[in-house]
Parts: C-alpha cells; structure tokens; sequence
C-alpha cells in the first residue's frame, strides 16, 4: 500500500499566540487583577511568552514584593474564561491556512486542557483538531522540556524526524529542538525572532508552502532508506 506524502509528517501546533490571538487576553487578565502593577500588555506579552503559569506567578509575587491571595489562580483562569468568550479571535490567516493544511496535526500546548478546548471553540478551529490536543498539564512536561512534543508525536504516530513544530515563543522553539524536531517560528506584527533553530515566518499564507517543502524533504529522506536493502520504512 502506497503512503501519501501528507502522511508522512505530523505538524504540531502550539496555541496561544501562534492559533489564537490570545496573549494580550491572557495578559490583560493579570492586569485586571493586579492594578497596582505598572506594566502594559505588551510588556507582559514579551516577559511571559509561553511560559508556565507557576512560573508567572512567582515572578509576579517577587516583582510585587507580596505574595499573591490564594485563590489568584482561580480567579485568574476565571477571568481568562470572561475574556475569551467575549473577544477570542484566530490569528489572521489561520482559518485559510488550516483549510489546505492536509497533514496529520494536533495541538501542544501548556495550557490546560479546559482552557486549549474553551479556545478552540470559541475561534471556530475546533474541528481541525477533533481530539488531538495535548497538554502539559496532562503530560507533566513544559516547554523548554521536550516532553510535550514527544509525547504528542508519539501519540499521532510519527518519530520525531517526521514533526514539524509550529510556535512563536523562544521556548517553544528550544523545546522542539530539544525533541529533535523541525521548528517553525510565528513572528508576526514586525516582531523578530530571537530563538536560533527555528525558521522564522511572519504570515500564516506562507506556512503552507513551508510545511510542503518539508513534507517534500522528508519524502526525499524515506526513498533514499528504502534504497537500502534490510531498512523497513
């Protein structure tokens, strides 16, 4: 039985920020809850990106010199929740790109799994991803880590060689090279990329003909092994 090309990779989307414009959501929340705090989103956006929500809150509690109530996580994701289902967008270009992306492909993300799926639904791309969503929460492993990516991959079926990740945090790109795995980086709204290992791209038209290429050089790789007596691919 013959393999499409389209099989032959997994693409391996990260969420906020690269699927969803929902960092200055996110964000905008801790704002909302911590008025004292002098700091705009955008701000917040560049010191936060694809980080732990753990991670934040300390830094949040050092930066404040207090520690937070204990209920902030709470209200946090409570307030997110408001914020989403009010004003959550796709990233422009996402749905279009997405309709001709015909490859195996699912979500990574560090987010947890009522959150990725509130997200989904609310921008309409749920049905691209049916059940193949995978969360750090669930996986116990957060980006710089690999683990995620791995386990995602292993999850659709492919070896790392065959995964393309798709983000736009500097540690999600170190965790895709840390899984061995083909980076793509988002950059969109002029920002520049500050992650070496990833192939920076600023609009989501163009990743199309980026996960071809690939696709392409990935095909290229599986006829040279199986030129070799023994190799089963």
């Amino acid at each position: 039985m013959s393999i499409s090309i389209n099989d032959r990779i997994c693409v391996i989307f990260d969420l906020d920020g690269t699927l969803v414009d929902s960092e200055i959501l996110c964000n905008q929340a801790i704002l909302d809850l911590l008025p004292q705090m002098s700091e705009t989103v955008d701000s917040l956006i560049q010191r936060y990106r694809g980080k732990k929500l753990a991670s934040i809150l300390v830094d949040l509690e050092n930066r404040l010199c207090q520690r937070l109530p204990e209920a902030f996580e709470h209200l946090y994701r409570q307030r997110v929740a408001e914020l989403f289902s009010c004003e959550l967008k796709p990233m422009p270009g996402v749905l279009e790109m997405l309709e001709v992306t015909n490859y195996p492909k699912c979500i990574a993300s560090s987010g947890p799994p009522l959150k990725i799926r509130q997200a989904l639904r609310v921008s309409g791309l749920a049905p691209y991803f049916g059940d193949n969503i995978f969360s750090s929460y669930e996986v116990g492993s957060w980006k710089p880590e690999p683990g995620l990516f791995q386990y995602a991959a292993d999850a659709m079926g492919f070896i790392p060689s065959q995964c393309v990740v798709v983000e736009d945090s500097e540690v999600g790109i170190q965790a895709a090279v840390a899984a061995r795995m083909k980076a793509f980086q988002y950059v969109p709204n002029g920002e520049t990329g500050s992650c070496q290992g990833g192939i920076l791209f600023n609009d989501m038209s163009r990743l199309p003909q980026l996960l071809a290429h690939f696709a392409s050089s990935v095909q290229q790789s599986a006829k040279q092994l199986s030129d070799f007596p023994g190799i089963t691919i």
